[in-house]
């Protein structure tokens, strides 16, 4: 069989055909209901009752009452269907009247629609919208799940030891390595995933059949020495293993066929945890978690049918679980949120280990498989899985310019926002643009998957998770009226314990990317009041910003004259405003009722962190 390419994916139909299996407790889903239009600023706000049990939700959308309705594509490459109302039509153009359905999306596709409802989007004003945030100081707090730093994406650990000078002239394996430490240190990451366990550099089959792993050592020892955990993804297959030893992918030539004898593959992982597990501790490696294979719904990652990706699944499972239960092992890492409901339902049926359910969406809120996972826990009598979404990102498609957008920022915080409630995990993909699969970085602002360019440049992709990384305290009630409330403009605050420091993040930004350069008629003026704080008590005020003037790092070398990449000179510029910045807003009193009011421009795209300390 010939090579196959990621380049050749039609990311388009990364959704596939939905599964046939069902779950008990996991039926038929009624349209949702209480379906309203509110017509915006620059936009249509689209609200609806939520279904219990549903994954998602599309939204249909006709120029006249009588159709077709065909589902909302808001450009981001990947599932359409998102996790929860409201949801704002930015595709929409003022002025023009439109008609919209709702539909459930399940495991088995989308569902009936709704009735029926009409709205359009108004034209910009003179002066932007407004918008308010509501803080309640006085609330109890409750816990900020850290959804976006237990893991993070990263390309095959391999390049810890690469030798060859890379893209710019960069040095591969000490910016891989600075990169990963950035992460850990100032997103406060703690595992990550990469593709390639079993790469030749690292795996290799001995003439007497037995494996070397003595280059996955020399890989995991500088690995493991940045104090992160891996994520170990089984795969690819060794080419001593695969039924097809020339069904590859990616430049590096990654070996996706399915085992020419599914035993060996079994004595693989199983050899594998041993190994692992004399180097580094039993206790250390039942820490990690195994993740097996990498988005076999697509032909391009696997030339096996579903049927036989679960054979993979249940061979490696069997196989790590018996050198060691402790360690965590789960599936199926699929695109596009598929084949989640079909591996549980293997599992169910034959009795086979799931601790945790791995997927992947992009362009996307991810969507919430809570109904799925307690259905499977409920019919089985088993702990209910984690959620893992183990790659997530603003766009599956390689070279996009929107990966260097200040577009990306706001996009990152309205994932992680609503993957709060329901994801254990939601990790970027990726941290590095020193990345390989489909060629090098030919430039430095190529449209790379990294949160960091080659050098190590913030990205505003980035400076987004670090905002979030610095709330601090716990979680108290923001609450977004006006203009887009809840769907452009949302908002997350913190209380420290004892009162002393409030922390509040706004951001107004969309799904739609043909708004990627931005949109005069979605910016917003954000109030920001803030109540239960002692009457008459000062609070000195400081923020931060992310937009296009603001932590911007592509606009700074657009300005130094663009090019392929830095001189010395440039990169020196680029590194100095390699920043976040903090500016002083003054003080702030509360009034008599104990609220204190800030108001703030809020453009879209665009990220404001406004820091509150008594004093």
């Amino acid at each position: 069989m010939s090579e196959k390419s990621a380049a050749h994916v039609d990311w388009e139909s990364r959704i596939g055909k939905p599964s046939d299996v069902r779950l008990t407790g996991v039926g038929e889903l009624p349209a949702p209901g209480r379906v309203s239009a509110e017509d915006g600023t620059g936009h249509v706000l689209l609200n609806w009752a939520p279904v219990d049990g549903a994954l998602g939700y599309l939204v249909h959308r006709a120029d006249t009452a009588e159709g077709p309705f065909d589902p909302l594509d808001h450009l981001g490459g990947d599932v359409l269907a998102v996790p929860h109302p409201p949801y704002a039509d930015t595709l929409a153009e003022p002025g023009r009247r439109y008609h919209y359905k709702i539909a459930t999306w399940s495991d088995s596709g989308a569902g009936e629609l709704s009735e029926a409802v009409t709205g359009g989007a108004a034209a910009a004003g003179e002066r932007p919208a407004e918008v308010t945030v509501a803080v309640d100081a006085a609330a109890p707090t409750t816990e900020l799940p850290r959804v976006w730093n237990r893991m993070i994406g990263a390309e095959h650990f391999s390049l810890l030891i690469w030798d060859k000078p890379g893209a710019g002239g960069s040095d591969v394996a000490a910016e891989y390595a600075q990169a990963l430490g950035i992460v850990r240190d100032e997103l406060g990451v703690r595992s990550v995933r990469a593709h390639g366990t079993f790469l030749p550099e690292t795996v290799s089959v001995r003439p007497d059949g037995s494996f070397d792993f003595s280059g996955l050592d020399q890989v995991y020892d500088r690995f493991l020495a940045t104090g992160l955990k891996p994520v170990v993804e089984l795969s690819f297959m060794p080419k001593e293993l695969a039924a097809d030893p020339d069904y590859t992918v990616f430049d590096y030539k990654a070996l996706v066929s399915t085992p020419a004898d599914w035993e060996r593959w079994g004595d693989l992982c199983r050899e594998l945890t041993v190994h692992l597990q004399e180097r580094y501790g039993r206790d250390e490696v039942a820490g990690w978690e195994f993740e097996v294979w990498n988005e076999a719904n697509l032909e391009v990652f696997w030339n096996g049918t579903q049927d036989d990706y679960h054979r993979l699944y249940e061979v490696a499972v069997r196989a790590v679980k018996g050198v060691d239960e402790r360690i965590r092992v789960g599936g199926p890492s699929s695109a596009a949120a598929g084949w989640v409901g079909a591996l549980l339902e293997h599992c169910r049926t034959h009795d086979v280990p799931v601790d945790f359910v791995s997927t992947h969406t992009y362009g996307n809120a991810p969507l919430d498989f809570r109904p799925m996972t307690r259905a499977f826990a409920e019919s089985t009598g088993r702990p209910e899985p984690e959620i893992l979404w183990t790659e997530w990102g603003v766009t599956p498609t390689h070279f996009h310019r929107v990966s260097d957008s200040v577009f990306a920022a706001p996009f990152v915080l309205r994932g992680m926002k609503s993957a709060l409630a329901s994801t254990d995990c939601l990790a970027y993909w990726v941290a590095s643009d020193q990345f390989e699969e489909l060629g090098w970085p030919p430039r430095l602002f190529h449209g790379g998957f990294g949160l960091l360019t080659v050098g190590n440049l913030r990205k505003p992709r980035f400076w987004a998770l670090y905002l979030l990384s610095q709330l601090a305290g716990g979680r108290a009630p923001a609450a977004v009226t006006g203009d887009g409330a809840e769907a452009l403009v949302e908002a997350v605050a913190t209380r420290a314990e004892d009162g002393s420091t409030l922390d509040v993040l706004v951001w107004n930004g969309t799904l739609d990317q043909s708004k990627i350069d931005g949109s005069a008629a979605l910016d917003r003026t954000a109030t920001v009041r803030v109540t239960g704080l002692a009457p008459g008590a000062r609070y000195t005020v400081s923020s931060r910003r992310v937009d296009e003037a603001h932590a911007n790092i592509r606009a700074v070398w657009d300005d130094l004259g663009g090019g392929e990449w830095p001189d010395d000179q440039q990169w020196e510029k680029l590194r100095d405003a390699d920043r976040l910045p903090e500016e002083s807003l003054g003080a702030v009193a509360a009034d008599a009722d104990g609220a204190a009011v800030l108001t703030v421009d809020l453009p879209n795209p665009g990220i404001r962190f406004l820091h509150l300390a008594r004093g």
